[in-house]
């Protein structure tokens, strides 16, 4: 076994990319046990079954234990791009329409780290605008988990919510939209090119809560960074702004992280345009559009790529998402 070798830890990087290989491999002999076991335990269920030794209920909560393992597999077989097994980046910016569209980002906001915390990932949030009166402007917070991408690509769009507003003194019924933006969230075993000519910064004061240097010390930091669009082969400029950590050299190599990011998620979107164009024929995949309706008076969330809905609103909003997570992927 390579891992055995003396010399192994010699070059850590190469070391580091052989034991992601040696654990992603684990992961799917285990989850080839898992089924396997669970399917051994249906037979024996079923025999169990026949000679009245066993209820047809419970073979039916051993099959339907089986299923969830083979589905789960099965949706893991659909994160096989290099992107899908990263982290990921994801920023929340309220659309038109004031403080409900603040107070729909911030429910966003929740569902995710809802979401995240079912899942076992690391959330952390790396910039946050307060809305005026109440919610959020915009957040960007960064996920680290095993295929954190690969899921949350699926919540990459406009998100609409129809709801009878807190915030409207005539109790109407109000349309807000929040855009959820998804990039994977890479580490030191993708190489990303960045011009030092074409980078500049500005420091700030971080606001909000925070240690005693918050609001004395130019810790947050704004990146500018100029460059040729390779989707649009026009200039454009990205600006990252990070105050995460109370050190500014901190907040700098973040903010550099999320510049790579970007820029790679943009090349990853080049390639997706190019097979496009070889796959005219395959169901579009319209990034960026509106992915899905929280009708709350209705008790309804639907997914418009999909179809998939459901009337669990609440447990939604909880960050129950799975569901909506894997009916994207089958389809995709």
């Amino acid at each position: 076994m390579r891992t055995q070798i003396p010399d192994f830890w010699n070059d850590a990087k190469e070391a580091e990319a052989q034991m992601r290989k040696v654990k992603e491999i684990k992961k799917w002999i285990d989850g080839f046990n898992d089924v396997n076991y669970a399917c051994q335990e249906i037979e024996l269920a079923y025999d169990f079954f026949r000679e009245e030794a066993a209820t047809e209920q419970e073979v039916d909560s051993l099959f339907a234990t089986a299923l969830a393992l083979v589905e789960k597999l099965e949706m893991k077989n659909m994160l096989s791009k290099e992107e899908d097994k990263m982290g990921a980046v994801i920023k929340i910016v309220a659309g038109a329409g004031g403080t409900e569209a603040q107070d729909w980002a911030e429910m966003l906001l929740r569902m995710y780290q809802r979401w995240c915390e079912r899942q076992g990932y690391r959330c952390e949030i790396t910039n946050y605008q307060a809305g005026d009166e109440a919610g959020i402007k915009s957040v960007t917070m960064q996920i680290e988990g095993d295929n954190a991408y690969g899921y949350l690509k699926s919540e990459n769009g406009v998100h609409r919510l129809v709801r009878v507003s807190p915030f409207n003194a005539q109790g109407k019924r109000m349309t807000s939209f929040t855009s959820v933006f998804v990039v994977p969230l890479i580490d030191d075993t993708i190489d990303i090119e960045i011009n030092p000519a074409n980078l500049s910064w500005d420091t700030f004061r971080s606001s909000g809560a925070g240690g005693q240097n918050v609001n004395k010390v130019e810790t947050g930091v704004r990146l500018h960074y100029k460059f040729t669009n390779p989707i649009t082969s026009q200039q454009d400029e990205i600006v990252i702004e990070n105050t995460e950590s109370r050190s500014q050299f901190g907040n700098k190599d973040n903010a550099l992280r999320l510049l790579k990011s970007q820029l790679y998620e943009l090349e990853l979107e080049r390639r997706r345009a190019e097979t496009a164009k070889v796959e005219a024929g395959k169901k579009k995949i319209e990034w960026g559009s509106q992915i899905r309706s929280y009708v709350f008076d209705d008790r309804r969330v639907k997914d418009h790529r999909t179809n998939y809905q459901t009337s669990n609103v609440q447990a939604v909003m909880d960050g129950n998402i799975d569901d909506f997570i894997k009916a994207y992927l089958m389809e995709f």
